[in-house]
Parts: structure tokens; sequence; C-alpha cells
């Protein structure tokens, strides 16, 4: 018997989606960023809305000089974890830089925003404690849980009401409670009511971990997310999130104003045992985080372009989200038709995310857009022209 047999189902899903000669929406090559709204994919000029480079900083030319600078000054790598040899003076000035940022005492840089949230939950909450999740949590954040053992108790999306009842059942019960939410969601772009789940923490005695993945760098007054957003910084215990979204980079943080943050270094396994961000990426984001402090005109942007293609794509007649973010989804009913879709979308010279069940909320395929600041009016409204032409060769002509 193979060892890849477990895999026959998956495989056979896979084939049904290239069925027809059509693409595998998993390993689509951009061949070439042109912009950071351009990219050359099957040798053609193409709109890319399916990047999460929410400010477009990926392209940023300071980040760019900040990264050669970089290379030339410390090489291209550290060749170690971050307790062993793997931590360079850059690393903690991000971390300094972090704190001052969110205005918090205590910050730890992994190397993925992935290994944050797995490092940062497998450490907080162990066997004997619960952790209390949103239905539609990260997968970041459920592998964190199984990595730290912890009980498990998951609560209806986005509801503080189901939470408060299920935590009100743990009353008395041994073990600390972490709940674990987002501050953006990232199939459908619906953004968590922090403020009500920072009263149920503020009620119940609990902690409250937020991953503001999604939300840094677009919501809040100075761009720290959610939180900021609804006046509860206070509330949340520990923010964790990426450079992989609207700083354009790559690694994860976790910052908080508790103390015991920095034994997590020596008990967390993804930051003990992976070698450490280079130094390249660590200069170009603390220059793209200097860009995100001193032009908040490109969060204004951000909302605006997120409005017009939410708007844009409602007026097609085509069902999306209740609110617009960054994050658009395009939701549809069947599978084989979202695949065919996604595929005459790429076709006209626009690239999308195509996200199937299980992987996503209430089991509909979904077209999941994510818009920039750098997208330009024009070039949202060709995606959307692109968009409702699809549509009426699909006989998709209102939205359900």
């Amino acid at each position: 018997m193979s060892i890849f047999s477990k895999y026959e189902g998956l495989a056979s899903a896979l084939s049904a989606v290239t069925a027809g000669g059509g693409r595998n929406p998993f390993n689509v090559v951009i061949e070439k960023p042109i912009s950071s709204t351009v990219g050359l994919i099957e040798g053609r000029e193409t709109l890319l809305f399916g990047t999460n480079n929410y400010l477009g900083l990926s392209q940023s030319p300071a980040a760019i000089e900040a990264a050669v600078d970089a290379v030339r000054a410390y090489g291209v790598g550290t060749t170690g974890s971050r307790i062993a040899n793997g931590t360079q003076g850059l690393h903690r000035q991000l971390e300094e830089r972090l704190c001052a940022f969110f205005r918090r005492r205590h910050c730890m840089v992994f190397s993925t925003g992935y290994q944050a949230n797995l490092g940062t939950i497998s450490a907080l909450a162990g066997k004997d404690d619960y952790l209390l999740l949103d239905a539609d949590s990260h997968a970041s954040i459920y592998d964190g849980s199984r990595l730290g053992h912890a009980q498990v108790i998951r609560f209806r999306h986005n509801d503080a009401d189901d939470l408060h009842k299920r935590l009100r059942r743990l009353e008395g019960t041994p073990g600390s409670k972490l709940i674990v939410v987002e501050g953006i969601y990232s199939m459908m772009g619906d953004v968590v009511p922090m403020a009500e789940f920072a009263a149920v923490k503020r009620e119940t005695g609990a902690w409250l971990l937020a991953d503001e993945a999604h939300s840094v760098g677009v919501m809040g007054e100075h761009g720290r997310g959610v939180a900021e957003a609804d006046g509860v910084e206070d509330d949340v215990d520990f923010v964790v999130g990426t450079f992989s979204k609207s700083l354009g980079t790559v690694g994860g943080y976790c910052v908080s104003n508790h103390d015991g943050l920095d034994l997590i270094r020596l008990c967390s396994r993804p930051y003990m045992f992976t070698a450490s961000l280079p130094p390249e990426v660590i200069a170009a984001t603390m220059a793209a985080l200097t860009e995100l402090e001193n032009r908040p005109e490109l969060r204004v942007r951000l909302m605006d372009n997120a409005r017009r293609l939410h708007a844009g794509l409602q007026a097609a007649g085509l069902r999306t989200g209740p609110q617009a973010s960054p994050v658009v989804s395009v939701i549809l009913d069947d599978v084989a038709v979202a695949v065919a879709f996604w595929n005459r979308l790429l076709d006209l010279g626009v690239y999308v995310n195509l996200s199937l069940p299980p992987a996503t909320p209430d089991q509909h395929p979904l077209l999941r857009t994510s818009v920039m600041a750098t997208h330009t009016p024009e070039q949202i409204d060709r995606a959307v022209e692109i968009f409702a032409v699809v549509a009426g060769e699909m006989g998709i002509n209102r939205a359900a």
C-alpha cells in the first residue's frame, strides 16, 4: 500500500478541479511582478486582485533599498534560530519598533505569520487550559491549539453572546481561558466586533488574543487594527500579526504588555527551532513600517477602493459578503461553476483566489479578491467589468 493512498480523495478532488484542461488554481505562477497591481501570468499582463498586498508595499522603493543595503552589510541569512545564533541587532530593532508602534512593552518576532500564531497560542494555552475559538478561525490558530494540547471550545462566528454562554459554563473550572479572535476574517472580509469580545473578556476574567493579520495597516486611526478602531486596545492581552499583508514582506510577531511574554521565547517550539528572518527582510519590514506610519492616506485610499470594488460587484448582480473591507469575496453555490468562473477571469486578465470547501465558511465556494491602496479606480472598474462579463456568460444574472 502506498504511503500516499490516504490522499486518494484529495487527488480525485484536484482532478475534478483541473478536468478538461483547466488550470490548477493552487499552482498559478506570477512570472514577474510589473507593479504591485499588475503581474505577468502565462505571459500576459494580468490585474492582481488576489495578493493580500493591501498597501502595495511589496514594491516599495524604500523597502527595496533597505533590503539591498542590509544584504551588503549583513549578508543574506542568519543560519540559526532566535535563541541560538539567529538574533541580530536588526531583530531587536524591529521588535523595539513594533513595541513603539503598538504601544506595548514586549514583542517577539517569528519567521512567518503562521508560526506567530502556532508559537504563541501553543505556548500560552497548554493541556490544562481552554482555548475559545471563533468557528471561522484560521488554520494556524487551530494548529496552535493542537501543538499546545489545549482543550478547544468553538463559539459561533463573531457571536460574543455565544462566547459568553460557553465561558459561563466553565466558571470554577481550573485552567486559564484564552479567547482568540481575528480582526478581519480572511475568507469573507468580515470585521470582528472587538468591543463586544473585550466586554466578555472583562466580565469573565478570560484572556484575549487578537490576530490582526488582515487588519493592521487597514483599521484604526494609526493602522493598529480593529482593537484600535474600537477603542479597546487595553483589553487585548496579545496581538498577533504578520508582515506578509500590509507590510509586503514575510514574518510574524506577537506584542503584549505582559512581562511573561519573554518567557515564551524559551518554550515556543516554532520560535526555538526555526531559523530567524534574514537581515534583508527585517530591514525591508522596518522601511515598510515607516511608510505605514507616515502615509495614512494609504489607508484612506485602500478603504475607498474596497468600497468601490464591493459596490461594483454587487451592482453587477454578484453576491458578496455583508461589508466592504480589503477582502471582498464573491459567493457561489457550485464548485464546478466557481472553478469555471475563476478560469475565465484569468483568461480575461484578472487574477483572484479560488477558495473551495471545506476551507470556506458555510461550505460555499468563493472567488476571493483582495484590493490594494495602489489599485487605480480604472483598474477596479475594469475588474468589475470582467466579473460582469463572465457572470453574463455563465448565466449568473443577479445576487441570490
